[in-house]
């Protein structure tokens, strides 16, 4: 089974206030996120930290009553993910 690690900035930005943002690499590899947390993060993030868009313009608007953008993104960015792992 593929493992996709999709993260929000607030993991992001927690991690790396205790020193530990490699932390996660160690344990998944890979972190994928969307352009909006790089923005909501601030900061230069390694390469590891992939960054990937979504475009479902109509569910992000409704997500985004019920989240913040960097989190609705991320929401749309698993959806995907798992739309493309259901074909394998």
């Amino acid at each position: 089974m593929h493992k996709i690690v999709i993260s929000d900035t607030s993991i992001l930005i927690l991690f790396q206030k205790i020193g530990q943002l490699n932390l996660l690499n160690q344990l998944y590899g890979e972190v994928m996120i969307t352009q909006e947390v790089v923005e909501e993060y601030g900061d230069t993030l390694p390469k590891w930290i992939k960054v990937e868009n979504v475009s479902d313009k109509k569910y992000q608007e409704f997500l985004e009553t019920q989240v913040d953008i960097g989190e609705a993104r991320a929401h749309l960015l698993l959806q995907k993910k798992q739309k493309i792992l259901s074909y394998y």
